[in-house]
């Protein structure tokens, strides 16, 4: 009889165990499943990525930053790159560490993609705009709305002048997928 017991005391056990370890995996598969993508993203900021964006392709290089609606990678071959979080499809080389989920304060909030281009039209830094179907845009940030941007389109080896300005287009910061420069940082 007392066998019997330790049988039933053991498989009651292992039942017990077997039910934690469940319980143990179910709470972890919620915690990773609250985890979102910018928080991955501030866990691999110094380290080497490659991140394939809709209408612009592969992007690589060391990622610099994460805003909330942007990413900042210093590219391969020297330039910033302020990347659309939204265009973002796949990322590669985000490493083990995911950063905790911060709520975030308002100005950090506040520095939204919108903001990261106007210091580019502060700067009159020259860029390439990349859109989501792949359309390239060069030329100078002349100013910036509330959901748009205003780009007098010339040539990359030329300085913004009148003279040099082709148009000017309103591109919708929706449609925005890349913008490259020699220093948006």
């Amino acid at each position: 009889m007392r066998w019997e017991q330790l049988f039933a005391d053991l498989e009651a056990a292992f039942v017990a165990e077997q039910a934690a370890a469940e319980d143990l995996g179910s709470r972890t598969r919620a915690e990773v499943g609250a985890v979102l993508l910018a928080d991955r993203l501030r866990g691999a900021v110094g380290r080497d990525v490659r991140l394939d964006c809709g209408g612009a392709g592969r992007v690589a290089g060391r990622l610099v930053d994460v805003g909330p609606d942007w990413l900042l990678v210093a590219g391969e071959r020297g330039q910033d790159l302020l990347v659309a979080t939204g265009r973002v499809r796949a990322v590669q080389g985000l490493g083990p560490v995911t950063a905790p989920a911060d709520e975030p304060g308002a100005v950090a909030r506040a520095w939204d993609l919108r903001r990261a281009v106007r210091a580019l039209a502060r700067d009159r830094a020259v860029v390439r705009c990349v859109l989501d179907d792949g359309t390239v845009l060069t030329g100078t940030v002349d100013r910036v709305g509330a959901d748009f941007l205003e780009l007098a389109e010339h040539h990359l080896d030329e300085p913004r002048r009148r003279t040099a300005v082709t148009s000017v287009r309103a591109v919708v910061l929706g449609a925005v997928a890349l913008l490259v420069s020699p220093g948006v940082g």
